[in-house]
């Protein structure tokens, strides 16, 4: 069932709400959290469709906040509100309200929201593009127990990383960070099928994939190894190569789909590593509404400490000038990631 209101106001949409539940007759409010989405109108209905879909797991209020473009002066000081009712089928299981804005009030996109908003329920708000640097502190993302952004959605995702980095506050999440759950969840399933100790890592994937440095920054910060970043032709995230005392273990997943396992002494495995889709995604993370302290931790540790792969291997000797008369002097280099490490006290200095 749908119901369009055209320059209306929150109390309105409430009572639309109540009448549409009478209509299909389920009076009573059966979900457990608001979901709000921010977003435009090019991208909303993929998001909508995603929260649709997670719905099913996690009935919720969806609305959808799609801030309208003033073409002229004159629009920009007439404010006006235009509201989609989604209640039954149309809105998976729960509820959906679609809010177009327009004029002065896209500016205050949270006194809508506010009226709207479950009573006694989590809220956790979606910018699945354009997120503000500073979610904690946007007027939308105050409301939130949890603010989901996605770094692979924008231009420059590993500066993205460092701007959430510093602006990090508990509740914050990301999608990239989401789509690397099975990968740890495998990694770690297998560091503990033996008894050696990792002395470095190397994480492959595309190049504009920021899961693929939250995944090594997630293992630089727990393994306290070198871990380097390399590139490959993709999709995604494609393979995870840890050497160790008794031999590489490596993760390797050339088609996006099927992953292999090796382990040395031991038969080769085929996991189940399908890249998920957004829906799944929205699922996972509103499972949990409390703050991800291993994301906050993987995501502390820094972009820049993650061994550059054009640096020499760590090891090898570097040749220094030779003294007057002598034979030249050779000293073996630092490590990639303990040398990054070195550094990154002195970068912070600058910062401050």
């Amino acid at each position: 069932m749908k119901i369009d209101l055209t320059d209306t106001t929150s109390s309105k949409i409430n009572k639309a709400l109540v009448q549409g539940r009478r209509a299909i007759g389920t009076p009573a409010v059966g979900m457990v959290l608001t979901l709000v989405i921010v977003t435009d109108e090019e991208n909303a209905y993929d998001a909508l469709r995603a929260a649709n879909e997670a719905s099913r797991e996690h009935p919720s209020r969806t609305l959808v906040v799609i801030k309208r473009v003033s073409r002229t002066p004159r629009d920009r000081t007439t404010s006006r509100l235009d509201a989609e009712v989604r209640v039954g089928a149309d809105a998976g299981t729960g509820e959906t309200v679609v809010l177009r804005l327009y004029g002065e009030v896209v500016h205050h996109a949270q006194s809508v929201v506010l009226p709207l908003l479950l009573p006694d329920a989590p809220t956790v708000v979606w910018w699945p593009v354009d997120a503000p640097l500073d979610p904690a502190k946007d007027p939308l993302g105050a409301l939130a127990q949890r603010r989901v952004t996605d770094t692979y959605a924008t231009e420059q995702p590993v500066r993205e990383l460092e701007a959430r980095a510093a602006a990090y506050s508990p509740g914050d999440t990301d999608l990239s960070w989401t789509r690397i759950t099975p990968w740890r969840s495998m990694l770690a399933a297998a560091l503990d099928q033996v008894s050696c100790k990792v002395t470095s890592v190397e994480v492959e994937g595309e190049e504009f994939n920021p899961s693929c440095e939250l995944l090594a920054m997630w293992l630089a910060d727990r393994l306290d190894v070198p871990v380097r970043r390399s590139q490959s032709s993709g999709p995604g995230l494609t393979s995870v190569r840890m050497e160790s005392t008794c031999g590489p273990i490596v993760l390797d997943r050339a088609d996006g789909t099927l992953a292999t396992l090796s382990i040395q002494g031991q038969p080769d495995r085929a996991v189940a590593l399908k890249r998920r889709e957004t829906s799944e995604l929205i699922a996972e993370e509103l499972r949990r509404l409390d703050p991800d302290d291993t994301y906050a931790a993987a995501l502390r540790y820094g972009v820049d400490r993650l061994a550059d792969p054009a640096e020499e291997p760590a090891g090898e000797s570097v040749a220094e000038q030779a003294p007057a008369g002598g034979e030249p002097v050779r000293k073996k280099a630092a490590p990639a990631g303990k040398a990054a490490a070195k550094k990154a006290p002195a970068k912070k200095a600058v910062a401050k």
